[in-house]
């Protein structure tokens, strides 16, 4: 795949996406995998008019995994005074703790309209990439104003999918992201489409047909979904006809504090995504929900505690129910 395919994409993230014009600096931080990716990125920057454009490597601030936000890294941002940024890479095991400090840098300090690219694959620039972002922005809008003052949502589902979260709105943030970010600070995710908050409370059964961080792009797609049971916020069980798979996600939830305890809710709400890719970054948008154990995200979703973990996971074909009323049928909103 060339350079040129994937420019329809490109074009959405830096034009539709982050609005890039004549005024702004746009720092893209990539790697050597995914190079042409940032050459895309860089090449419709360029037919922006953007004042400045540049790209730099995660392989050029220490080897990888990159386990902390290296001083090289912080140095270079602020020497470029980037007011556009793009993190086009993969994400490594532990790299996690690179990233979410890096995200808070680039959020608080530097103040950039920031498109977050983790994982970003070219499949995933061909599909979800060129996407109408007013669309989902649409949506997104209607379900965070759904959801935003509930205290209960039930969800259920196939693969023994039955579980509730407790909401508290007076002291839980929903966070929407519409995909559209052109004012300083504004950041998520590209490709895009959730909204999502912080539990205080879940309880029941989630069975899981993709897992997040580095374990998306290990395993993928499960051919049968892995099923977490929940108790009291935190799961205490896994299961999986593949006990390996099982095994690698409970060892890795216990490597940090808090770990296990159910961090983030969010429903997808990109309905221009038809299919899964077994890629996290497409796939948590695809219309449902998901669920990550671990940080939080405190900044954003106001929760009091973190974790050095973050991993999302995601249940097929679910029906949503908010205080009573049923949003989504087997897949699809209803509102």
């Amino acid at each position: 795949m060339t350079v040129a395919e994937m420019m329809p994409g490109a074009h959405t993230a830096i034009g539709q996406c982050l609005a890039v014009g004549p005024d702004d600096r746009v720092l893209i931080l990539t790697e050597e995998a995914s190079r042409e990716i940032g050459e895309a990125l860089a090449a419709a920057a360029h037919e922006r008019g953007a004042a400045a454009v540049m790209t730099r490597f995660l392989e050029e601030f220490g080897p990888r995994p990159l386990l902390e936000l290296p001083p090289g890294l912080v140095e270079a941002i602020r020497a470029a005074r980037p007011t556009v940024s793009l993190y086009a890479a993969g994400g490594l095991p532990g790299e996690i703790r690179f990233r979410i400090p890096f995200g808070t840098f680039m959020r608080s300090e530097m103040r950039v309209r920031h498109g977050h690219m983790i994982g970003i694959t070219r499949e995933l620039m061909l599909s979800g990439m060129t996407a109408d972002y007013r669309q989902v922005a649409e949506m997104t809008r209607r379900v965070t104003e759904r959801v935003v003052a509930v205290r209960e949502i039930r969800v259920t589902g196939p693969g023994g999918t039955d579980f509730a979260v407790t909401l508290d709105p007076a002291h839980r943030r929903w966070v929407p992201c519409s995909g559209l970010y052109h004012r300083p600070g504004e950041w998520g995710n590209l490709p895009e489409g959730e909204t999502f908050t912080s539990p205080i409370g879940t309880e029941g059964t989630l069975g899981a047909s993709l897992l997040g961080d580095h374990f998306s792009e290990k395993y993928g797609l499960l051919d049968q979904p892995a099923r977490f049971f929940i108790e009291r916020g935190e799961v205490i069980r896994i299961e999986h006809p593949d006990t390996d798979i099982a095994r690698d996600v409970w060892e890795y939830l216990n490597s940090s504090p808090n770990g296990r305890r159910v961090g983030e809710f969010a429903i997808g709400t990109n309905e221009a995504l038809t299919t899964l890719t077994g890629n996290l970054l497409q796939d948590e948008k695809y219309p449902g929900v998901h669920v990550a154990f671990g940080n939080p995200y405190p900044d954003r979703t106001l929760a009091p505690w973190s974790s050095e973990v973050h991993v999302d996971v995601i249940p097929l074909g679910v029906s949503i129910t908010v205080d009573g009323e049923l949003i989504m049928r087997d897949g699809t909103f209803l509102i």
